[in-house]
């Protein structure tokens, strides 16, 4: 069971700690799996937690194997969750599903068996609601650049499952440019709102040929940009005098920038639309 940072009982047998040792001196994640207090308990921290207490017979899936795969945005707050055929118990803070899965959609990353970017997207997008799904495999496809195909291949082999109408949705809106959730939000925003779809990550060069700023959401015809703000923008001085000189340099090669923040996105988000509609057509688009 032993698995740095991890201690267990097999760590005990050997007589490398005692039960007392493992109550007063280590953290309990699950049972007889414990973890030095001083190490950070993250979500892929925890999802090996989790394959350790299953003792290997389990498979790392949903946001475990999103986190372990490299995907950004995961809370340790999540349940930890495995494929776990065997076992039909529950356990506090671990998310045990039973779904068929085929060996090609099956892997070992760092040591653990981890469902395939690919197979963890089909669960995490077939999952509601909407945004979150949507938001969950932007960071997935940016973070292992798993393409549409492959998930729409694994989609395919499990035909009638639940939620399949809703992964078709999410696929067609998936944007590996996303940079966080709240940029998803904002980019589903403006398209429920009936704007045309946005690109991301623009890049834009200037006078001397080189690029110095990548748009977060935005029409290159039309130069007209949308960038979320998030609490960087306005804690880090230094971040801020950089968007002041960043949103003048953009101004100056003829772009129009509209700013978002968290609280306008979340209580005013078809003002936003309306915002940015108003900028497209005065540039020229018929929206």
């Amino acid at each position: 069971m032993d698995s740095a940072p991890f201690v267990g009982s097999e760590a005990m047998a050997n007589g490398l700690v005692t039960r007392q040792d493992l109550r007063h001196r280590f953290r309990r994640i699950y049972r007889d799996v414990y973890i030095d207090p001083g190490c950070e308990l993250d979500a892929p921290t925890k999802a090996r937690a989790a394959w350790l207490f299953s003792r290997g017979k389990g498979v790392v899936s949903g946001v475990s194997a999103a986190a372990i795969h490299g995907s950004g945005w995961i809370s340790a707050d999540h349940d930890a969750e495995l494929i776990w055929a065997e076992h039909r118990r529950k356990f506090d803070g671990l998310r045990i599903g039973f779904d068929e899965l085929r060996p090609e959609e099956i892997e070992t990353v760092d040591g653990l068996v981890v469902t395939t970017a690919a197979r963890t997207a089909y669960d995490l997008g077939r999952r509601r609601p909407f945004g979150t799904a949507v938001a969950r495999l932007d960071a997935l496809c940016r973070a292992t650049g798993v393409g549409i195909s492959n998930i729409t291949r694994i989609a395919e082999g499990h035909g009638g499952a639940r939620g399949i109408v809703q992964l078709r949705e999410v696929l067609d809106v998936v944007d590996a440019g996303a940079e966080s959730p709240q940029e998803t939000r904002t980019r589903l925003a403006l398209m429920a709102a009936g704007l045309p779809r946005p690109q991301t990550q623009i890049e834009v060069m200037g006078p001397d040929g080189r690029v110095f700023a990548r748009i977060d959401i935005g029409w290159a015809r039309w130069k007209v940009a949308v960038e979320y703000d998030g609490e960087q923008h306005w804690s880090d001085e230094r971040q801020r005098a950089w968007d002041i000189e960043r949103q003048h340099l953009l101004e100056a090669l003829g772009w129009t920038v509209i700013r978002v923040s968290a609280l306008q996105l979340r209580t005013d988000p078809w003002g936003v639309a309306a915002r940015v509609r108003d900028k497209l057509r005065a540039a020229g688009a018929k929206v």
